[in-house]
């Protein structure tokens, strides 16, 4: 059984690390310090604005305040994610569809407006017919087993090298089995200041804590998927519930440190502006967010955000006989699946105990990741995530409840773990042909290969990043928009054309009673529409006597009633 390997020259992760470490606990970069007693939790008096990336958050925060009322206050800003959060003095002010609202959207430089919402960690109780064991131990668990990683550890534990930060409700880094996997620097709490993520009373989090990177093979306790090091990064509170500023400010923080990966189990079903900035920060910042699909099942279309971002891996959860477990979320976003249903892991002061939720199968899919950044440590998070994918194991479920497959450690770190050295680029429009001012999405998601980066000129002069963007033309005429994607050391295009046209035609009838009857003594001008035989038909030149089911030059078929 091989050990982890170890670099000589220092990595950019390393380097942060590093810097962390000399700061003692390190700072949020770009964050202002948040107000004195604002704790993690809920903050339902609270709304959230997003700035233009063209204009300093600083300077639109100062116009903004104009517009607050005198009980009003800015209480944390983010330059970084370009946002800061307004506290009102009651919660009907902080909807976003409320009047104060309204009055910020009107300010200029801001972006959008929306109410510091909540997502929760995603555990579920104790499923009671599962086998909770008396002593704690490796031949009680079934999850390392199931994702193949005792024959993952033939060629590596995993590596301090490869970094997860487990943004949670905190962890109990000093518990015996996950002590040696924090370093100096054991992580951060965006929300009160301190920035110590000591949560002894923290279940949630030191489960999952566990689950990805217990120390393995240190003859006590349980195995972890990976020995990796470990972030706690705590953006929910002792309820299990984290605003989604909290939440935006942990993820940049786990990027500006070096983690290579941030594990999310957390969520909830509204998508939030905010959180989505910190997720394509961190992604395009070299971490690959990995999140709980959500725990709201049996359904057919509920990933829960953010693991619904594009940027994040959306993870399902299944029992130990590789059954889609009974609450966890499906979707088309689901991306891969992975043990979820009574999982044994670490609990605060040196425990161990079993616990189910999509929050139990991301940390295993993130554990696998990190094994096989270990074995590939030049990925980098779209070569990282392909491989997970590419690699994963087909059990037989739907691909809205298993996406790619089961994740599968021995295949990471093996040779089939190496993903393709080029990419490909593959660009959609839709519609096609849009009237002026109509709203055209631009897709380039059948895009292939280790992408990092998606880049969209779109004809007009207009320039867009991201997987799917959205533009609106002004005037008539073709359009080519040209979608460069990169990854790897490689780069691809391709062009859509999107014709843009105002449509004069009148809609067809409901109806052959909305027309007037063919007559053959009428003479009809090019466009009149008439009923005959049980159809409509449309004159294409000047006609008369000629019926429409006999003169196709002079008749065009619209629709049969």
């Amino acid at each position: 059984m091989a050990e982890s390997n170890n670099h000589d020259d220092p990595g950019r992760r390393d380097v942060l690390r590093s810097l962390g470490a000399i700061g003692g606990v390190a700072a949020l970069s770009g964050v202002t310090v948040a107000q004195p007693g604002r704790e993690p939790g809920p903050k339902p008096d609270e709304l959230l604005v997003g700035t233009a990336p063209t204009v300093q958050t600083v300077s639109v925060q100062q116009n903004v305040q104009r517009e607050l009322p005198a009980d009003a206050s800015v209480v944390h800003r983010n330059d970084t994610l370009g946002y800061f959060a307004v506290e009102l003095p009651d919660e009907a002010s902080a909807q976003s569809d409320s009047a104060v609202a309204q009055r910020i959207e009107r300010t200029d430089g801001v972006a959008f407006v929306e109410e510091n919402g909540t997502y929760y960690a995603l555990e579920q109780s104790v499923d009671p017919e599962q086998y909770v064991p008396d002593d704690p131990g490796f031949d009680q668990q079934y999850a390392p087993q199931l994702v193949n990683a005792p024959e993952a550890w033939e060629t590596t534990l995993g590596s301090s090298d490869v970094t997860i930060a487990i943004a949670d409700t905190g962890t109990d880094y000093d518990h015996p089995d996950l002590q040696a996997q924090f370093g100096s620097n054991p992580g951060t709490d965006p929300a009160d200041g301190t920035g110590d993520p000591d949560a002894r009373g923290s279940a949630h989090g030191t489960h999952v804590s566990g689950i990805a990177s217990a120390t393995t093979d240190n003859g006590q306790g349980v195995a972890g998927i990976s020995n990796s090091h470990l972030y706690a990064v705590r953006v929910l509170g002792g309820g299990g519930g984290g605003s989604w500023s909290e939440i935006a400010d942990g993820i940049q923080w786990s990027a500006d440190n070096g983690a290579d990966i941030v594990n999310l189990s957390l969520g909830g079903q509204q998508a939030s502006g905010v959180i989505q900035s910190a997720i394509d920060y961190a992604y395009n910042n070299g971490t690959l967010p990995i999140a709980a699909a959500g725990n709201d099942g049996p359904c057919s279309n509920c990933v829960s955000y953010p693991a619904a971002f594009s940027n994040c891996v959306a993870v399902s959860a299944i029992d130990s006989s590789e059954n889609l477990a009974h609450f966890s979320s499906t979707g088309p976003e689901i991306d891969v699946a992975a043990p979820g249903a009574g999982v044994l892991s670490t609990m605060p002061n040196g425990g161990y105990d079993t616990m189910s939720g999509t929050s139990m199968a991301s940390p295993a899919a993130a554990g696998v990741a990190a094994l096989g950044l270990a074995a590939n440590p030049e990925w980098g998070p779209g070569e990282l995530r392909q491989a997970l994918e590419e690699t994963a194991v087909d059990i037989g479920l739907p691909g809205s409840q298993q996406g790619s497959g089961r994740v599968d450690a021995a295949n990471i770190v093996g040779e089939n773990g190496d993903p393709p050295d080029d990419v490909t680029a593959v660009a959609d429009a839709s519609p096609s042909v849009a009237d002026p001012g109509e709203t055209v999405t631009f897709d380039g998601s059948s895009s292939s290969g280790p992408i990092e980066s998606y880049q969209w000129e779109l004809g007009d002069g207009t320039e867009a990043s991201g997987e799917s963007v959205e533009h609106a033309y002004d005037n008539e005429g073709e359009y080519t928009a040209t979608l460069s994607v990169s990854g790897g050391g490689d780069t691809d295009s391709d062009s859509v054309t999107v014709t843009v046209d105002e449509d004069d035609d009148p809609e067809p009838p409901g109806d052959c009673g909305d027309y007037p009857t063919y007559d053959n003594a009428t003479v009809y001008a090019p466009g009149d529409r008439v009923a005959y035989d049980g159809a409509v038909w449309e004159a294409e030149m000047e006609v008369m006597t000629v019926p429409p089911s006999h003169g196709s030059m002079w008749w065009s078929h619209v629709q049969d009633c």
